[in-house]
């Protein structure tokens, strides 16, 4: 099994009528290879324990699983957001490219993700997030602190393991797409190429919608 990295590449051009997720690898190398910053992120919405909704980026990893290009998301277990996955597994992720004007909206199960595969994931983080995630074992993710100063200065001073691992509470999500719609804004007569995939009895059926 292999970890996502910035430099991987995966093919651009998908096969002839691709299912979805084969397409948004490769319309993302495309974005990735135009220097588009969204290339590397998502976003991720969730609903919280009082039925408000919640949304907010996170970076968008593959993860190679059975010879397969997997999509995930590695959060601490201290975040709002994990208990939010306790209450459903299931929640929307939006990836939009301005380079090539093409964005996804995906209904997603999340499943979590085997402790080697978060830990393997962990090391290719910088050093700053890597010493957050420790740092959560005093003060919980989005939690109040007194001010940034305060939070920099108990960042200097944390102890941490050496080497550097990760923590129990670095936890992983596996996004498996159950329905999924590709909006495309290029064409030149304005009006917008919009399909809409869902998942059904093992197979990926397409349709397309009115934009």
């Amino acid at each position: 099994m292999s970890v996502d990295n910035p430099s991987n590449k995966l093919p651009i051009e998908p096969p002839v009528n691709a299912d979805p997720i084969l397409r948004f690898h490769a319309d993302r190398q495309l974005a990735r290879d135009a220097g588009d910053p969204m290339a590397h992120v998502c976003v991720l919405a969730t609903v919280d324990a009082e039925g408000c909704p919640q949304a907010r980026t996170l970076v968008l990893r593959n993860v190679e699983l059975n010879d397969t290009q997997a999509l995930a998301i590695f959060i601490n277990a201290s975040s709002p957001k994990w208990a939010e996955f306790a209450n459903s597994s299931t929640v929307s992720v939006q990836a939009y490219w301005p380079s090539i004007e093409i964005q996804y909206r995906m209904q997603v199960d999340t499943t979590p993700l085997d402790a080697e595969i978060v830990a393997q994931s962990w090391q290719f983080r910088p050093d700053a997030p890597k010493k957050m995630d420790w740092l959560y074992q005093q003060h919980a993710q989005s939690t109040v602190i007194g001010d940034r100063s305060a939070l920099l200065g108990e960042l200097e001073q944390l102890t941490t393991p050496e080497p550097l691992i990760a923590p129990d509470a670095a936890k992983g999500l596996l996004i498996q797409p159950v329905e999924i719609e590709r909006l495309d804004l290029t064409q030149s007569n304005g009006v917008h190429d919009r399909t809409l995939y869902k998942f059904v009895e093992g197979n990926w059926v397409s349709s397309v919608l009115v934009p």
